[in-house]
């Protein structure tokens, strides 16, 4: 961990992944994550944690599936948002993103589903910042 400050904006150019989240710090036993996004993510669920998300640029969109029924939340640049655990749930983004997470060390970005992931997904639990 950095017992520096660390710039957002020159930790995202320092890669061009989508869906592949790099950790710039840890906080007690989360990770801050960041990432770039493009398209649709997978439909999946964390059974043991939420999941904090922070819109740095761009808009996110999550579709959330529960005991209710489906819908989608919208969340514009500076918007945050916490999926519950156990919520099924698929971030996109029509136009391109860059997010911030907050998530336990060690949780797989595609938390349950570990199957048929699609070929721009990345499924990890963070990787270093260059």
């Amino acid at each position: 961990m950095s017992d520096e400050p660390i710039d957002l904006q020159a930790a995202l150019g320092a890669f061009d992944a989508l869906w592949s989240p790099r950790i710039v710090t840890q906080v007690n036993d989360y990770d801050v994550r960041i990432a770039k996004v493009a398209g649709e993510f997978v439909w999946h669920s964390h059974d043991n944690t939420d999941e904090f998300f922070l819109v740095l640029e761009g808009e996110l969109g999550i579709g959330l599936r529960d005991a209710s029924g489906e819908r989608v939340v919208t969340l514009p640049r500076g918007s945050v948002f916490v999926v519950p655990r156990g919520v099924e749930h698929r971030p996109f983004s029509t136009g391109g993103a860059s997010i911030l997470m907050f998530e336990p060390t060690g949780t797989s970005n595609v938390g349950d589903r570990h199957d048929r992931i699609p070929d721009h997904i990345t499924a990890t639990t963070g990787h270093a910042l260059a």
